[in-house]
């Protein structure tokens, strides 16, 4: 049930009902407490009337107090309890506004979801295809909130070791993009002091640095390894990768495994994979043998065609309700058939949602 707040501008306060009645619901943030205050506002909010405008005065300046302190020291946004967001692209009788694409990196708690490995290319990716052409549609909250995540994604690649080559990607986008911002374009696209920017481009060639550094330990493992598996069972695995570039480091491990990862059949279908007919056609690689070069076949198509995209786990859509959610946290749905409504969304899918 919602209730405007003090800020006209904001969503209102969430309200839940209880057996004493309607209770206000608290926002992570709200209830800091300040340590630094100099005056007691109950003495000076007393009953004498000339204290009355003081007590306003400092209750008005704790708040603001209270405010600044939470927004230089906090890294995260509000948290939601509900891991959902309503998509509007229009204005009804029942609803107003529209829903942003700061609102929804907000409210889908894509800080909890990089930790989970099903997800973690999912938003790497998302963020990647934000860095290169959204960034500047971001609220002030939402890039602070993106910097913050964008942080924790560095932290578990150097803690974990997980997939380096994606994030490299990612930081090096985000830096050609804010280089363009700040030096071709101007500043005045960029929200916030310009201090803070420069800021974050030095904090974003550290994180390139510490990854270019970065050494993953061999492991000691006394059991049984990759390339004691019998070769049928090795072959077998490398068909299950989709992405070459796994396939070609995983042939440098043993002089076996490059022979396996040069196999023909193999990257003929990891060309019917991603690509289709019409695509070989008008890209078609042959040898002198007149032979169709599979591995040269397929990196000349990805200079030309988009790729097909795998994720562990992924956001969906409700078509019934128009909400966005990760699946496993569920949403508020009215439909008789709920699964026959949700639909997969990509992360470029997601980008164009929030288009108008």
């Amino acid at each position: 049930m919602p209730f405007l707040g003090k800020d006209w501008r904001s969503p209102g306060w969430t309200w839940t009902k209880t057996e004493h009645g309607w209770k206000r619901i608290v926002l992570c943030g709200e209830d800091l407490e300040d340590n630094n205050r100099e005056m007691d506002l109950k003495e000076l909010c007393s009953d004498n009337k000339e204290n009355l405008y003081v007590g306003d005065v400092c209750e008005l300046a704790t708040t603001k107090r209270k405010k600044d302190f939470y927004n230089n020291n906090t890294k995260s946004q509000f948290v939601f309890r509900d891991k959902w967001i309503y998509v509007q692209k229009g204005s009804t009788k029942e609803r107003h506004g529209y829903c942003t694409l700061g609102e929804a990196l907000n409210r889908l708690d894509f800080s909890s979801a990089i930790q989970d490995l099903r997800r973690f290319n999912y938003v790497a990716k998302l963020f990647q295809l934000i860095a290169r052409s959204q960034l500047t549609s971001l609220s002030g909250a939402a890039q602070k909130n993106y910097f913050n995540i964008l942080e924790k994604i560095v932290r578990k690649v150097l803690e974990d070791h997980y997939n380096p080559r994606l994030v490299k990607e990612l930081l090096q986008d985000l830096s050609t993009t804010l280089n363009s911002l700040t030096v071709h374009v101007g500043r005045c696209v960029l929200v916030g002091n310009v201090n803070i920017w420069l800021c974050r481009l030095e904090t974003i060639v550290k994180w390139q640095q510490q990854l270019n550094n970065l050494q993953i330990p061999k492991q000691m493992c006394n059991g049984m390894s990759f390339s004691d598996l019998p070769l049928h069972m090795q072959n077998k695995i490398l068909y299950k990768l989709s992405d070459a570039y796994d396939i070609i480091n995983l042939g440098q491990a043993t002089p076996t495994l490059h022979i396996l990862s040069e196999n023909r059949t193999l990257w003929k279908k990891l060309c019917h994979f991603h690509f289709s007919d019409k695509q070989f056609c008008r890209n078609l690689v042959l040898t002198k043998s007149d032979n169709v070069d599979w591995k040269l076949m397929y990196f000349t198509l990805q200079k030309h065609y988009p790729m097909k995209e795998q994720y562990g786990d992924t956001l969906h859509f409700c078509k019934h309700c128009s909400i966005l959610f990760w699946q496993d946290c569920g949403h508020p749905c009215t439909a008789n058939n709920p699964d026959s409504c949700l639909m997969p969304i990509s992360p470029q899918h997601f980008i164009d949602l929030f288009k108008f």
